[in-house]
């Protein structure tokens, strides 16, 4: 039945780097949700239509209420690697992820990891993701099941690798690309799931397998693309050995027709101006996975050089779990903050949740759906503690407005801030409450 929610509301209607009108925040706001599981009012708890008085009442209090957190670089079949260590990223990679991922052939391991990984991702608030799956197809319809089941919004795809690779998670050029336009026809806009095409990264991808993921992406003019790209020095010397006749790493991803407003490229640290201009050209998004580059010591993302003006890249937020070390979305706003400073430049904590919300929705080409607290999209939504902890609590009695309060929670937040978590208007969990009065 229709709903209505009553909090502190937290939306955007822009990035906020374009200036205060792009942020919405109400301190005491009403969304209304509809039987269909989408929006029909968000505004002013004073300004609510009559129509919609009588109707039932969830009172959130002093908490806050923002579009679902999505995370647009995540590795479903990760979930448990969290710290596992290496040296450097290929030395992780063939240290734990290959073999981690050579398990998901079988279909009852993948669609038991399918119900815990999007359990974890529900828990940290996280109501979309797009998703790295393996080369097995099992895994990919695996995840898509589970996601269908609660109503959720997930784009993954069959991780396309053809060499340099063990022989458990390596396949055939053709075959990989056969298995993905099955995949496409079974899932992509089957209610909420969205395929990506999904090369690895070039390091595993002959010149064939680029060349055939970039036709079937363009025969598919609505699926998304998402690979890997200057992540860490030894595997751009890497590419550079495999791709002599490349102008650079960006360029062979150029070459095959991958780049464009519907690409994503997880870390994209160590750029030339060349591939940064690139970039921009073709719209194509820099996916910023803070807490994954600073463990496996790849780099620090330069937000500034990005955002230039001249030639803005398209930018995006994520976990990159299991390279990652938190699920939490609020934590990784945190570490990209942290970031920014360190290399020399500034985040806000308003900036990082629109990230984090509409704009990664933007990202993924699904903010008329989600991203927003706006009439006719779906209710993803999350409900944020500020008073979570001792530790959160003792610092929110000093917060003197909305940045103070976001900053609080990028910095300090992770999972025991999301107080409820909800897709398409239904509760998808709730931590149980405890006696604070100050809630």
């Amino acid at each position: 039945m229709t709903t209505v929610h009553l909090a502190r509301t937290l939306s955007f209607r822009d990035d906020p780097a374009q200036g205060p009108s792009a942020v919405v925040f109400r301190e005491r706001g009403a969304v209304v949700v509809g039987d269909d599981g989408r929006i029909v009012f968000a505004g002013e708890a004073s300004d609510l239509p009559n129509a919609h008085r009588a109707a039932p009442r969830i009172d959130h209090g002093s908490a806050l209420l923002s579009p679902g957190l999505i995370d647009t670089h995540v590795h479903f079949p990760q979930w448990r690697m969290l710290a596992a260590p290496g040296l450097d990223l290929l030395e992780w990679l063939e240290r734990f992820t290959f073999r981690e991922e050579a398990r998901y052939a079988d279909r009852m391991h993948a669609e038991a990891s399918a119900e815990t990984f999007l359990d974890r991702l529900i828990e940290n608030g996280t109501t979309c993701a797009a998703a790295f799956s393996t080369s097995h197809a099992v895994a990919c319809d695996a995840l898509f099941a589970a996601a269908g089941k609660r109503g959720m919004a997930l784009a993954t795809g069959k991780t396309l690798m053809d060499r340099a690779c063990p022989e458990s998670v390596c396949d055939a050029s053709e075959r990989g690309i056969t298995e993905s336009a099955a995949l496409i026809e079974r899932w992509h806009g089957r209610g909420r799931a969205r395929y990506v095409v999904t090369p690895r990264f070039a390091i595993t991808s002959t010149e064939t397998q680029l060349r055939l993921a970039g036709e079937l992406l363009r025969d598919h003019p609505t699926v998304l693309m998402q690979t890997h790209l200057s992540e860490s020095a030894r595997e751009i010397e890497t590419v550079r050995a495999l791709f002599p006749w490349a102008k650079s790493y960006t360029d062979v991803y150029d070459r095959f027709g991958l780049l464009g407003a519907r690409s994503l490229f997880g870390h994209a640290i160590h750029l030339d101006e060349n591939e940064c201009a690139r970039l921009s050209e073709t719209g194509s998004v820099a996916v910023h996975c803070p807490t994954s580059n600073c463990f496996l010591g790849s780099g620090l993302f330069d937000l500034a050089r990005l955002d230039h003006p001249d030639r803005p890249v398209r930018i995006a937020l994520a976990t990159d779990i299991g390279g990652g070390t938190s699920w939490s979305m609020l934590a990784t706003q945190g570490r990209a903050i942290e970031v920014a400073r360190l290399a020399g430049g500034s985040l806000s904590a308003t900036r990082a949740f629109y990230f984090a919300t509409l704009g990664n929705a933007r990202a993924l080409g699904l903010d008329a759906e989600i991203g927003a607290l706006e009439p006719g999209r779906f209710a993803d939504m999350v409900v944020i503690d500020p008073r979570a902890t001792p530790v959160l609590a003792a610092r929110d009695d000093l917060s003197e407005g909305l940045e103070d309060l976001l900053f609080a929670l990028a910095i300090l937040g992770d999972d025991r801030a999301v107080r409820s978590t909800w897709i398409a208007g239904r509760l998808a969990q709730e931590k149980p409450s405890d006696t604070d009065p100050t809630r």
